[in-house]
């Protein structure tokens, strides 16, 4: 059976029986303690009518358990454990990273402070698309108007169909109290609109975005806390029936294209976006970088308390934002005091621009797990003499090369260490 490349463990399990000789089966066991590498597990069950045969087994190096579904479950633990292993150390898909990294938290700083300032802790449905316009994650244009005359204005300019959507600094949920109007055809549609929208609300306006009509899905990514992880990410199934659905895959930020993907496997609409009835796959590259950018803002803004893009609209061709929602920590909570992230993010204030003295600009910064690649095509480059300095042995490329070696290299836990 361990010669079955359809196997991947062992449970042996042993009841006692009148003719069962639990300790003599034991020592015949103990020989099969590994198998092609493949780890043996054992259910003795009959509690001390075979405690000598747990103790061989035990000192053999098999694991023993009172009954075969604790077994089980324990071979579940080492699964999940390995899974997560491979996932955060494999080899990540690679995205540029500019030196005007630090420019864009800058900026979503600014709006951020511009709120608090105000004594506000929700950002604006403007505002949120700010932020995420920073992080260079599409959202569909927007623009405020004041009054009827302006809101028309705008959705001449845009071009028919339009949305109108109730802007207030103070209400977030805009359709439950009837803020939202889709699909509006004309001039007359929108100033109809507009009065529906604030009849009864004061000191607000409206937001003029075009109507997007995309034959593709309707997703949320969120973020929130929790008390022991500090942020965790949400991505799953979107619309108005979210809560309903609860369909959901979470994770820790900062993530990697492998860990976005892998939230995403986690949820029912995974399968549907790979492309179901006629309709093609969505550009999963393009949404794990989303996914990667989303999980920085999160982690580089720790004022945020809780975000997310719903409905964030999924097609073979493109994806947008079409609404989003930003709530702070109040500016009486210190920075000091702000949750801390179970994994710290990217140092991006390392990131600078450097010239040499012969005028060549560089661009110097800490390593990522993306640089594995660069890594390998740099020791393709390296003399004997380089390699021997370096490791004070002489290393085949192969061996330099090795993916167990450059995730030791590549993959920095930026709390204890910086290459």
């Amino acid at each position: 059976v361990s010669k079955d490349p359809n196997t991947d463990a062992f449970l042996v399990i042993l009841t006692p029986q009148a003719m069962t000789d639990s300790t003599a089966t034991a020592e015949v066991m103990k020989n099969y303690a590994k198998l092609n590498g493949k780890p043996v597990l054992a259910s003795w069950m009959g509690g001390n009518d075979v405690a000598n045969g747990v103790s061989i087994l035990n000192a053999a190096g098999i694991p023993t358990f009172p009954y075969p579904d604790t077994a089980a479950r324990q071979f579940v633990y080492m699964y999940r454990y390995t899974y997560n292993l491979r996932g955060l150390y494999e080899t990540p898909q690679s995205e540029e990273v500019h030196a005007d990294e630090s420019d864009r938290r800058v900026k979503a700083e600014a709006i951020l402070q511009k709120a608090l300032d105000e004594g506000r802790e929700i950002l604006t449905e403007f505002e949120s698309k700010e932020l995420l316009s920073a992080y260079g994650i599409p959202v569909v244009k927007t623009v405020i108007a004041a009054d009827a005359e302006s809101a028309a204005a705008r959705a001449r300019e845009m071009g028919y169909p339009v949305v109108l959507k109730l802007y207030s600094e103070t209400i977030t949920h805009k359709s439950d109290v009837g803020g939202v109007k889709l699909n509006l055809q004309d001039e007359a549609a929108v100033r109809r609109a507009f009065e529906d929208i604030l009849e009864g609300v004061t000191k607000a306006g409206v937001t003029v975005q075009p109507m997007i009509r995309l034959d593709g899905y309707e997703l949320i990514v969120g973020s929130s806390l929790d008390p022991q992880f500090g942020p965790v990410l949400l991505f799953g199934s979107g619309g108005t029936l979210v809560e309903v659905y609860k369909d959901r895959g979470l994770a820790l930020p900062p993530l990697t294209s492998t860990l976005a993907r892998r939230m995403m496997e986690q949820t029912r609409i995974y399968e549907a976006l790979k492309g179901v009835r006629g309709r093609r796959s969505v550009d999963f590259d393009a949404l794990e970088q989303l996914l990667v950018r989303f999980s920085r803002l999160v982690a580089e803004l720790r004022r945020i308390k809780e975000t997310d893009i719903t409905p964030l609209l999924v097609s073979e061709s493109r994806m947008v934002a079409l609404d989003a929602r930003v709530v702070l920590h109040p500016a009486s909570v210190a920075d000091a005091d702000l949750p801390h992230l179970a994994i710290r993010a990217y140092p991006t204030r390392y990131v600078a621009k450097w010239t040499s003295r012969t005028g060549m600009e560089l661009l110097l910064r800490p390593i990522r797990p993306e640089d594995e690649p660069l890594m390998v095509k740099m020791h393709q480059t390296l003399s004997e003499r380089t390699v021997y300095l370096r490791y004070l042995q002489t290393l085949k490329l192969d061996q330099r090369i090795a993916h167990e070696l450059l995730q030791r290299v590549c993959f920095n836990d930026y709390d204890r260490e910086l290459t």
